[in-house]
């Protein structure tokens, strides 16, 4: 498999993997406009010359946009490699680059987030673990924060203290997200109507910055949705998902 490192000069030539529509496709438009504005911050996107999910998305951790300090090191934002390609050995192939990319650019190691058990959109803790990233840090309510020291002397990784128990004041449906996964600039208006007819008291609170993630309440900042102020859920809901939540919160109260 070749790679392929998508830059500012052939991104609207590159499909995107996550996102395989024409470039008028509002997901696909997003990601792109997203990652233009990362590339000055360091954002690598490395994709396989294949048609599908293959890609690795990674940033100096500084930049990342989740709530973590972690000085020098390199954070994954995504590993993506679809279960058609399962067994290809792919996935090795692109946290390799990554390595050798971050150790050439003088970083201590790699940090990812994940959590206790596989849940979507994360990257799983079986296959970190298998690879030789060790637990870091964790928040709640299933959060961990894995790490690939280049040395056994380099710092550990932690999150920020003030998501390691998500929560906000606000009351009703609050969504916190950014256009970091293309999914969002499809779904997230879907479910803001769905609230609008139903006369539901939504809020959704876009992150347009490093400085906006970084003090976000939940460590994934691609999508949290909190429910009268307690975290809910990290998985970018469609209509009937949502809907679901919705009939059973009316159901208990």
């Amino acid at each position: 498999m070749e790679l392929i490192k998508v830059t500012k000069k052939n991104i609207e030539e590159e499909h995107i993997c996550c996102a395989i529509s024409n470039n008028e496709d509002c997901q696909v438009v997003s990601k792109k406009q997203w990652l233009k504005k990362r590339f000055k911050e360091g954002l690598v996107f490395l994709k396989g010359n294949v048609r599908g999910k293959c890609f690795i998305e990674y940033v100096p951790a500084e930049n990342a946009w989740c709530p973590i300090e972690a000085n020098d090191y390199m954070f994954i934002d995504c590993l993506w490699v679809s279960g058609k390609f399962k067994g290809e050995g792919y996935s090795n192939e692109l946290l390799k680059a990554c390595i050798a990319d971050s150790k050439k650019k003088g970083k201590l190691g790699l940090v990812i987030l994940s959590a206790k058990k596989k849940i979507p959109y994360i990257s799983h803790p079986k296959y970190l673990k298998y690879k030789g990233f060790k637990l870091a840090d964790t928040s709640g309510p299933f959060y961990e924060l894995f790490y690939l020291p280049f040395s056994e002397n380099a710092c550990k990784p932690c999150f920020m203290k003030h998501i390691k128990s998500p929560s906000i004041k606000e009351q009703g449906f609050v969504l916190y997200y950014s256009n970091q996964c293309p999914f969002t600039a499809k779904y997230v208006p879907i479910i803001e109507k769905i609230a609008h007819d139903k006369k539901i008291a939504f809020k959704a609170i876009k992150i347009e910055s490093t400085e906006e993630a970084k003090m976000a309440p939940a460590p994934f900042v691609t999508y949290s949705l909190f429910y009268n102020g307690e975290f809910m859920t990290n998985e970018i809901l469609s209509d009937k998902k949502f809907e679901k939540i919705v009939n059973e919160k009316a159901a208990r109260e």
